[in-house]
């Protein structure tokens, strides 16, 4: 099979989620476990996400404009600690 065919083959398999990615895969991206986005998604603290059954999927722009906006000049120091 040629790479073209290849690349076709990879983009139609894709189809509807091609620009969206799966939990495992954005933690793995982040260097985070699973767990802390689910935890950061019931505590809303986390990139906006969607579900199709029990799956959960992240738009990778989304995720951009997420890590853009956590985006700081002088990192802010996290207390220790129960809030």
């Amino acid at each position: 099979m040629s790479e073209t065919m290849t690349l076709e083959h990879q983009a139609a398999s894709q189809g509807l989620l091609a620009d969206w990615i799966s939990r495992d895969q954005l933690a793995q991206e982040l260097m985070v476990t699973a767990d802390t986005l689910s935890r950061w998604e019931a505590r809303r603290e986390g990139p906006p996400c969607m579900r199709v059954g029990r799956k959960v999927f992240y738009r990778r722009s989304s995720v951009e404009d997420w890590l853009i906006s956590r985006e700081q000049s002088q990192p802010v120091r996290q207390r220790r600690g129960r809030r």
